[in-house]
């Protein structure tokens, strides 16, 4: 009999013998996860292992008594190390799989498998865009509190689940938009629906189930909001077109991202005025800062494959403009206090806020993409230290010698 078709003939008798092989021999160690390449099912076997096995005394109940001589081209590649690794997931066709895999995140403990892909969509797994979307929500919330009382903790708790439901309705809508350019994209290319883990009907329907819950949400609120809320969803399905067409898509996120500066406001009071504009303004300048370094992630990608940004626009020059849009974004923090009548602590916040920026655009590798990512990541604490400062103001406000 050829050693090929001996070999069909053991690995047919094999799964029934488990037991009585892993008396024989060790399993491979996680060092050398190597199993043949064939017509086998001997999973993840070392090289000597499989020598031994191969020479060793066979089973009466495999059909074979006696040694069994290892077919050379067998034995070839198990010496030359030629083995496909993980067989069991090995593909038919004996070539690695293209489509990109999930990254694995905490949603694989928490999350059955056929959910994972919607969670991805909604960037679950990454909830700094969530942070950056609901800071600006809560600092006009407190702005808005009379002085020495909390923000309302039931509006805090609304907007922040409001937070979670629009920022993934944006990156859904984001995503349909982009599939075919993500699929381009080292960073983007194994998202759900560019990897095809999701369809566009699949896509759409998540898209559907966040904005009538988000529907849900803004309906808790007064009338003058539910208008007001209603009106960032022209922004919300336009911002992912903009990169098409401009070398702005910042400032257009920005203008989205923000938008709960005004919505925020409006919950408290039942009204919009002048005095939280400039907050509003200092949002849009914010984004500009961190959105600009996160583009630096993808620079060279997005020469290849057509995608303009402000870290294109901007170029060599990006850390100066930076800068800029830094100092402006102070400038309209302060100019809110100054409005608001805020007090030294509010001061603080902003002076602390300052420093952080500083740290950023003086340290920033904005060559490096985990470096700009790192720095992008970081701006959920910059939102922490207005909002700690907003929050210190209002409670301290009635206290003597602090306005």
């Amino acid at each position: 009999m050829r050693g090929g078709a001996v070999l069909q003939k053991v690995c047919r008798r094999w799964r029934s013998s488990v037991t009585l092989m892993n008396s024989q021999m060790p399993l491979i160690s996680s060092a050398s996860p190597y199993s043949y390449e064939g017509p086998t099912c001997i999973p993840h076997l070392s090289i000597s292992s499989m020598e031994r096995f191969f020479t060793s005394q066979v089973h009466p109940c495999w059909g074979c008594i006696g040694k069994i001589t290892p077919p050379e081209n067998l034995l070839r590649q198990l010496q030359s190390g030629h083995l496909q690794r993980n067989f069991n997931s090995a593909p038919s066709n004996h070539e690695p799989s293209s489509v990109p895999q999930l990254p694995v995140s905490w949603l694989h403990d928490v999350l059955p498998a056929r959910l994972l892909p919607y969670a991805h969509l909604m960037r679950l797994d990454k909830p700094i865009g969530t942070w950056l979307l609901v800071w600006p929500c809560f600092w006009s919330i407190a702005l808005a509190t009379p002085p020495g009382s909390l923000p309302d903790p039931v509006l805090l708790a609304l907007f922040g689940t409001g937070a979670i439901l629009l920022r993934g309705a944006g990156c859904t809508v984001n995503d349909l938009w982009d599939r075919d350019l993500d699929s381009k994209v080292e960073r983007t290319k194994s998202r759900p629906l560019a990897s095809g883990a999701l369809t566009v009907p699949q896509g759409i329907g998540l898209l559907g189930g966040q904005l009538l819950l988000g529907l849900g949400v803004l309906l808790q609120l007064n009338d003058f909001s539910k208008v007001v809320g209603a009106s960032s969803l022209a922004l919300v399905f336009t911002y992912p077109l903009m990169k098409r067409i401009t070398f702005w898509p910042q400032a257009f996120l920005g203008l989205t991202f923000n938008w709960g500066a005004l919505l925020g406001y409006a919950a408290v009071r039942g009204y919009l005025d002048w005095q939280i504009v400039p907050l509003y303004a200092h949002g849009v300048c914010w984004t500009l800062v961190y959105d600009t370094i996160y583009a630096h992630q993808d620079k060279d990608d997005d020469i290849v494959v057509g995608i303009k940004s402000t870290a294109l626009l901007f170029g060599q020059y990006t850390r100066t403009y930076l800068a800029g849009f830094a100092s402006a974004s102070i400038g309209f923090l302060s100019l809110t206090g100054y409005m608001m009548s805020a007090g030294l602590p509010y001061y603080a916040g902003v002076t602390a806020a300052a420093c952080h920026y500083s740290w950023q655009l003086s340290q920033v590798d904005l060559d490096s993409r985990q470096d700009c990512l790192a720095k992008f990541v970081s701006n959920k604490w910059f939102g922490a230290l207005v909002f700690t400062g907003i929050m210190a103001d209002k409670l301290l406000a009635q206290s003597p010698g602090i306005v």
